[in-house]
């Protein structure tokens, strides 16, 4: 598959178009970025990491019958995945208290939830991603009624599993953020990545942080964090 012209170069990843209008190549970069953009840097060998867990992942749900935008990995860095228009909703699953649920509700950092909460974020640096309610996004037109139900029931349908994945390899599945896209036909689809980027993920004996949560906390040892997730999850 012939990459072509950047399409577009987000914080984390850039989109090149290819010979086929229906398929995209996404190429992982090693940049990071916390807190909207406002804290950067570079974690050595991240985008190959979360190149390979994305797709490792992907792989999984589609088997367990949940649509993704991944077809195939082309290299250490670079998937071919399907072309979609991205939804303008992060959609954000939380398991157990942390990160900015912790400091917008009181609740100690670590405190398991009785339930598994559903948030939704307006995607959108120059605004810091504020929350949304199904309201808004009916009333501004970012999603039908239609799109949010089964974008709600693909997330708890990915959360059930990933949940229960990686604890069976000793990792507590803290949060986690998903975007989803629109193809040519209408159909929602999960997409973006599922990484050390974009879940909180801790050990469930130490509940040491093995994602990016080191790097946005200065916390040391990020690029061994996220290759133990790589360890684990692909045995490598």
């Amino acid at each position: 598959m012939e990459k072509r012209e950047q399409m577009y170069e987000g914080k984390a990843k850039k989109v090149f178009a290819t010979d086929d209008p229906n398929l995209c190549i996404v190429s992982y970069k090693d940049d990071a970025t916390a807190f909207n953009g406002l804290k950067k840097g570079t974690i050595a060998g991240k985008g190959v990491i979360n190149n390979r867990v994305t797709n490792y992942l992907m792989g999984k749900l589609e088997a367990e019958g949940i649509p993704t935008h991944f077809v195939e990995e082309l290299s250490e860095r670079d998937t071919l995945v399907r072309r979609v228009s991205i939804v303008p909703l992060e959609v954000i699953v939380r398991n157990i208290a942390a990160g900015s649920f912790s400091k917008r509700f009181g609740v100690q950092e670590g405190t398991d939830l009785q339930c598994p909460t559903l948030e939704f974020c307006l995607k959108d640096d120059d605004l810091g991603d504020p929350m949304v309610n199904e309201y808004h996004i009916y009333a501004c037109g970012w999603a039908t009624k239609e799109e949010v139900e089964t974008i709600k029931d693909i997330t708890f349908r990915v959360n059930e599993y990933l949940k229960n994945y990686f604890a069976a390899i000793g990792i507590l599945l803290v949060d986690f953020k998903l975007e989803f896209g629109k193809t040519a036909d209408g159909k929602i689809v999960l997409a973006d990545e599922i990484s050390p980027d974009t879940c909180r993920f801790w050990d469930m004996e130490t509940r040491e942080k093995l994602d990016k949560d080191r790097f946005r906390r200065d916390l040391g040892n990020v690029e061994d964090a996220y290759q133990e997730i790589c360890r684990r999850l692909l045995g490598e």
